[in-house]
């Protein structure tokens, strides 16, 4: 079954590249693949709601139940949809959840998540200014909540170059010479 997302900075190409993220992670950290790669699958599919995760829960266990699965399975891949939002305010209680909210948070991080963070922004009409405030306030604040080694170890490297990135485009905004 295919479930429309709309072309954007959280479109299929996203969910694409955190289900690969968080099934890599999975394998190595002994999470419940089944459970992850559903998760991962279906994690936005309420991205236009205003809490996209909780909205998006509740949908994926319509679309579960009628897909036929068990309710522990259905509750298990609900709890990783609506804990894997930075911004939910739910915590991760599984291992499942916090492996997608690790590979939700790397995908916005590194180059990706540069080009997402500003295609975002594009769409969204939000100003240059706005958009570094945006990285002060959660972008440079994902690596540190980040849950699994796995994720930790992709996540240095991706943060290493979305901090140098943000120095460096704060240094020729003010015109510096480097």
């Amino acid at each position: 079954m295919k479930h429309p997302i709309s072309v954007n900075s959280h479109d299929h190409e996203h969910v694409k590249r955190v289900l690969n993220l968080a099934l890599y992670i999975a394998e190595r950290e002994g999470g419940d693949i089944a459970i992850v790669k559903k998760a991962a699958e279906l994690h936005d599919i309420a991205r236009d709601k205003e809490n996209h995760a909780v909205e998006g829960a509740k949908i994926a266990r319509e679309i579960l139940k009628e897909e036929g699965f068990d309710r522990e399975f259905i509750d298990r891949v609900a709890h990783c949809i609506e804990a894997h939002s930075f911004s939910s305010g739910i915590e991760p209680k599984t291992l499942e959840a916090k492996i997608l909210s690790d590979a939700d948070k790397l995908d916005a991080m590194g180059a990706i998540g540069v080009v997402r963070a500003f295609q975002y922004s594009f769409e969204n009409g939000r100003s240059l200014e706005d958009t570094l405030k945006h990285f002060d306030e959660k972008l440079l604040k994902l690596y540190d909540c980040l849950y699994t080694n796995t994720a930790k170890k992709i996540g240095m490297e991706r943060h290493r170059f979305m901090k140098e990135f943000y120095e460096r485009i704060k240094k020729e905004l003010k015109g510096c010479r480097l």
